[in-house]
């Protein structure tokens, strides 16, 4: 595959795309020094449906995601975190609103106020 740190993701066909996942659940799983089957069984899926994952074939995206689990690669879904983002106008507001100054206390003038009398 490419080695450039650049990858055009969008000019990548699907297969391409499967088998740069592939390679990255293979090299990982060999780190670990962990066989298919060890992995397979942690996963709770077939070996051979980790072999077609590694060689970049079609599986389900739960089987995937079995495979990330065992092997303790599940940060990579931080990518699909949806983050609140305050926009543009809603800033603009936020700050206009800030206080700039401190006010002096403001004094209760109670007019019926007991004196004791």
């Amino acid at each position: 595959m490419n080695d450039n740190p650049y990858i055009k993701w969008r000019e990548m066909s699907d297969k391409s795309l499967l088998e740069i996942i592939g390679n990255f659940i293979q090299t990982n799983r060999l780190n670990q020094n962990k066989s298919q089957d060890q992995i397979a069984t942690a996963a709770g899926i077939s070996r051979s449906t980790l072999s077609l994952l590694e060689r970049g074939e079609k599986v389900r995206i739960d089987s995937f995601i079995q495979v990330l689990r065992a092997l303790d690669l599940l940060y990579i879904m931080d990518v699909f975190k949806v983050q609140d983002q305050i926009s543009p106008i809603e800033y603009a507001k936020l700050k206009k609103n800030k206080r700039k100054h401190a006010a002096p206390k403001k004094i209760k003038n109670n007019d019926n106020e007991d004196l004791g009398w």
